[in-house]
């Protein structure tokens, strides 16, 4: 069989690592080909030589120009469907869908009946309106709707052929962190992976920074050097000294293994984490976290067990945390060890036996 999957934005977050790690654990297992049309630059580049993969890309940024956006987006649509197009006669395809953006594939497959299977990453409802007009595309049109927390699934109308699937780490990231609580306590550093989106929490963290000075912070934002220094310019912020700010990584892995512990600080009443890949990067490098109180990443969490939930406007109760963390060492080595425990019920192998089933790849092809 083929499997024919489309991804628009190729960057480094969440949904295209996950595509990464899923691609990987079926390429040439089963008889399963793989055609993937992406955008370049991310981390779907690293698949380029893999046997039974073959990419083909485009040219997509995202633009904070709300006109240039929709330009792009529109543009990419039809890159993209012309692919899709391709497939019109071929027979044993399967449309891989990964997030609700390549709308255009998806009413292509259906239209040629082809198996259309959705990977969705988003909530929806708690983004915009155009994205729940995605969504109700995507529940018309697929055929299976992989979720990959309980909180995502909720919010959606139907309920038939629709299956959680949280999300995993590859073996090849979670053998290169060394947990070390002992360490980490010592080092008294606090991490941050994100954006430059307002309601991802980079101005929260630089505060959080201030409040505490005989702490580390280190924030890794998902931009270039210049859009973050336009970014802190316009706001007038000047980092403190104990603040070390870093363009986006190819690898964050160095980060987590000097880390003591990791925040997210998304603003619920403007975007709510649907998994949290980076909660889960901590706690398998065994460290304690402090996440929103609600999504799925709150899923991952117990409060006061493997880190806390504190909402992300109350600043100073998540700098009361950090420290209290960072100077009791019995309080944190605990913290650390339940994390660390917590983190190996994200199995790569259950997620990829879970996937390979919708797919109609049989077992022993994990």
């Amino acid at each position: 069989m083929k499997l024919a999957c489309f991804h628009l934005f190729n960057d480094y977050s969440g949904s295209p690592k996950v595509l990464k790690s899923v691609l990987k654990g079926v390429a040439g297992h089963g008889g399963c080909e793989i055609d993937l049309m992406t955008s370049r630059g991310g981390v779907l580049n690293e698949l380029k030589g893999t046997d039974g993969i073959r990419m083909r890309q485009y040219d997509y940024r995202f633009a904070r120009n709300i006109i240039i956006r929709v330009l792009r987006y529109a543009w990419a649509q039809i890159v993209i469907s012309a692919y899709a197009l391709s497939y019109c006669f071929k027979r044993n395809v399967t449309f891989y869908i990964n997030t609700i953006l390549p709308i255009g594939p998806a009413i292509i497959g259906r239209l040629t009946g082809k198996r259309v299977i959705y990977h969705y990453h988003e909530n929806a409802k708690a983004k915009s309106r155009f994205y729940c007009v995605l969504a109700w595309f995507m529940q018309h049109l697929a055929h299976e709707i992989i979720c990959v927390s309980k909180y995502q699934s909720s919010f959606l109308a139907r309920k038939e052929h629709v299956t959680v699937i949280p999300n995993a780490l590859p073996r090849e990231f979670t053998d290169r962190l060394i947990p070390d609580a002992k360490r980490a306590f010592a080092d008294k550093r606090v991490l941050m992976l994100g954006s430059l989106k307002e309601y991802k929490g980079t101005d929260e963290f630089i505060a959080l920074a201030r409040m505490l000075p005989d702490f580390s912070f280190e924030l890794v934002l998902n931009e270039d050097s210049c859009n973050i220094e336009a970014y802190l310019k316009r706001n007038g912020t000047e980092p403190p000294a104990n603040l070390t700010i870093h363009p986006r990584q190819d690898d964050v892995v160095p980060f987590y293994n000097r880390a003591s512990l990791v925040v997210n600080l998304s603003n619920k009443e403007q975007f709510i984490e649907t998994f949290g890949l980076t909660a889960l990067e901590a706690m398998s490098a065994g460290l304690p976290v402090i996440v929103p109180t609600v999504g799925g990443i709150a899923e991952m969490v117990e409060n006061g067990v493997n880190g806390y939930k504190i909402d992300a406007k109350e600043i100073e109760q998540i700098a009361f945390c950090i420290k209290n963390a960072l100077t009791d060492e019995k309080l944190f080595i605990t913290l650390a060890n339940n994390a660390l425990e917590s983190s190996t019920g994200y199995n790569e192998q259950n997620m990829l036996t879970m996937i390979n089933r919708i797919i109609g790849l049989p077992a022993e092809a994990v």
